[in-house]
């Protein structure tokens, strides 16, 4: 059927429509470009772009499905002209590799982490939550798009011959552990695997010895025991890729704090430069506004999972262990000092946590104060 057809015209103008100035805009470039082929009747149908786009998670997940529903929507707001082939982890390169193989065109796309990247591009940890930073999702969509998050994160990628096309909206991530910790203090000399950067660097200063391990070897190493706990994204996810099988417990926050290291895990979507360029302006649009739909669209089905799995874990007999408010505070006073050491790696890294400071510290907010704004000496920090 071709995209003339009046069927395919309507539902196309029904999915735009629903996303206010985003969709407004894309419309506006779509239909220049159907009036340019109509205007060519004996053109033909232009051949299809292809992009081979990887995930970062993969197997039968909630996440990889919406990875690939998230794919297949490029097409079909493209009109077929722009097509995003899916691959889960692993089927063309591994976690470690992803950015390096987007930076060099071996992926035309993919999604990632951003901070995995973070002992070589240090202003990378600040494009997604850190301990006891941003927690609610609303806030980082209001700091990359309202509060020029967007900007610079581009600006930090720009040299690596990639595009960042924009974030995606995760979950707060959990610890599965095969030892009960209840504790600041029950963390020491435990082995967990965390994502490196920023974050690992607050459990190593709470006395973990700290690993990073991709995806695929968490289940191995909570299996075997060579992991004594590791953080991974959130429940539903989780419970697909086994670790309630390998480890009885899952260790949160307080209620009001659930997620101290990573509450808002944002993943972002990412694109070779040259073949970014490459596309027609229109086609560029598509992309960012499937981007941005996909987030809130993965955000939203993540939740509900999560609402139906805790069952599944209370029937596989795991215990959720809450550390107290109390511990929350310690962790607070050794992260503190971090962010500010990690953000004067970089001037990158100083803008993008000048910027979350400022929110944080806004009545709106009100995280945190000046008063809270010191060294383990208690001297006071600064930029």
């Amino acid at each position: 059927m071709t995209s003339h057809h009046p069927k395919n015209r309507l539902v196309r103008r029904e999915v735009l429509l629903s996303g206010g100035a985003w969709a407004a805009s894309l419309a506006a470039a779509a239909c220049s470009r159907r009036n340019e082929v109509e205007a060519e009747p004996d053109a033909g149908r232009p051949t299809p772009i292809v992009w081979k786009v990887q995930n970062y998670i993969g197997g039968d997940t909630e996440s990889f499905r919406l990875f690939k529903r998230f794919c297949a929507s490029v097409g079909e707001l493209s009109e077929g002209r722009l097509v995003f082939e899916p691959h889960p982890l692993g089927s063309i390169v591994g976690l470690f590799d992803i950015f390096e193989a987007v930076k060099t065109g071996k992926l035309d796309a993919a999604t990632t982490g951003p901070f995995y990247q973070a002992a070589k591009i240090p202003e990378l940890s600040f494009l997604s939550s850190y301990p006891l930073g941003l927690d609610r999702p609303d806030q980082w969509e209001t700091w990359f798009y309202e509060l020029g998050g967007l900007s610079v994160a581009r600006r930090m990628h720009e040299p690596h011959n990639i595009r960042f096309v924009g974030p995606v909206q995760h979950d707060l991530n959990i610890i599965h552990s095969r030892v009960p910790i209840r504790s600041f203090e029950d963390f020491r000399g435990k082995k967990v695997r965390m994502p490196g950067g920023l974050v690992a660097d607050v459990f190593t200063a709470a006395g973990a010895k700290t690993v990073l391990t991709s995806a695929d070897q968490i289940y191995p190493g909570l299996a075997s025991g060579s992991l004594d706990a590791a953080d991974f994204v959130g429940p539903a996810v989780n419970y697909d890729l086994g670790f309630a099988s390998v480890a009885k417990y899952i260790i949160m926050g307080p209620p009001a704090t659930p997620c101290i290291h990573q509450p808002c895990d944002l993943e972002c979507v990412l694109a070779n430069m040259d073949r970014w360029r490459a596309l027609p302006p229109h086609l560029q649009q598509v992309v960012e506004y499937a981007v941005r739909r996909y987030s809130w669209d993965h955000y939203g089905a993540i939740q509900k999972a999560n609402t139906l799995v805790w069952d599944k874990y209370k029937a596989k007999g795991v215990e959720i262990l809450r550390i107290s408010d109390a511990d929350v505070n310690k962790f607070r006073r050794v992260a503190i000092p971090l962010w500010f050491k990690w953000a004067k790696k970089t001037p990158l890294g100083r803008e993008a946590f000048a910027s979350q400071l400022a929110y944080m510290k806004s009545p709106s907010v009100d995280y945190v104060d000046d008063s809270m704004l010191v060294d383990t000496d208690g001297k006071p920090l600064s930029l």
